[in-house]
C-alpha cells in the first residue's frame, strides 16, 4: 500500500514539474523581445551585437525547420550529403539575414497582444512594433511550434499578414525552378550570400 502512496506521489511530482517546464508561447515572445531590446540599446560594438543576436535565434527559433519547409518539394530530392550542406548554408544564411535586418534597430518596442492556439503543434502570438518618429506601427504574428511545450520555437513571422517563411520558399524555390531543378543554383546564391 505504501508502495502505490509513493507511486502517487512521484506521479504528482512528475507532472508538476511538467507544468513548471512548460513555457507559454507569450512568455517566449516577450523573453527573446526583452533579451533583444537590451542586446540593441547597448553600447556594445556592432560585432559584439550580432553574436547576441545570433545566440537568441539559435535557441529561439527552429531555424532546421525553417529551412526544410523553405526548400518546399525540392527537400525530396535531395540526397543525405545535399541535406547537410543544405543545413549548414541555410543556418548560416538565417543568421546572417536576422542579425544584420535587426542591428540597426536600437531600441524597438513590441507589445503581446494575445496569443491563439491553432492545435497542439502550433500557436499564433500577436503583437504590436510600436510606432516611432522614422516608422509607423507595425503587426507582427509569431507563428510558434509547440508540440514540445517544454521547448517551444518560432517557425514563422508573419509582418502585417505577411508569412517571412513563405515568402523565402518561393524566392528559393524561383531560383530552382529558373535553373532546370538544380538545387546548387541555391547552394550557389546562398553561399554568395555569406561572402558579401
Amino acid at each position: 500500500m505504501r508502495f502505490f502512496k509513493y507511486l502517487i506521489f512521484f506521479i504528482y511530482i512528475f507532472n508538476f514539474n511538467n507544468i513548471l517546464l512548460a513555457k507559454d508561447p507569450s512568455a517566449l515572445i516577450n523573453e527573446i523581445v526583452d533579451e533583444a531590446a537590451s542586446t540593441l540599446s547597448s553600447e556594445d560594438p556592432v560585432e559584439s551585437k550580432i553574436i547576441k543576436l545570433n545566440a537568441i535565434a539559435e535557441k529561439s527559433v527552429d531555424i532546421k525547420g525553417i529551412g526544410m519547409y523553405t526548400l518546399g518539394k525540392y527537400r525530396k530530392t535531395l540526397n543525405d550529403e545535399q541535406k547537410l550542406k543544405y543545413q549548414k548554408l541555410f543556418r548560416s544564411y538565417f543568421l546572417k539575414s536576422f542579425s544584420s535586418r535587426l542591428v540597426d534597430y536600437t531600441n524597438p518596442k513590441i507589445n503581446v497582444i494575445s496569443q491563439k492556439k491553432i492545435n497542439d503543434k502550433y500557436t499564433i502570438v500577436n503583437s504590436v512594433l510600436e510606432a516611432t518618429s522614422k516608422r509607423p506601427q507595425v503587426n507582427i504574428d509569431w507563428r510558434i511550434y509547440t508540440k514540445n511545450p517544454e521547448r517551444p520555437l518560432i517557425r514563422d513571422l508573419i509582418v502585417e499578414g505577411l508569412s517571412l517563411a513563405r515568402t523565402q520558399k518561393e524566392e528559393f524555390n524561383s531560383i530552382i525552378q529558373n535553373n532546370d531543378g538544380d538545387i546548387n543554383a541555391l547552394f550557389k546564391t546562398l553561399e554568395e550570400f555569406l561572402i558579401k
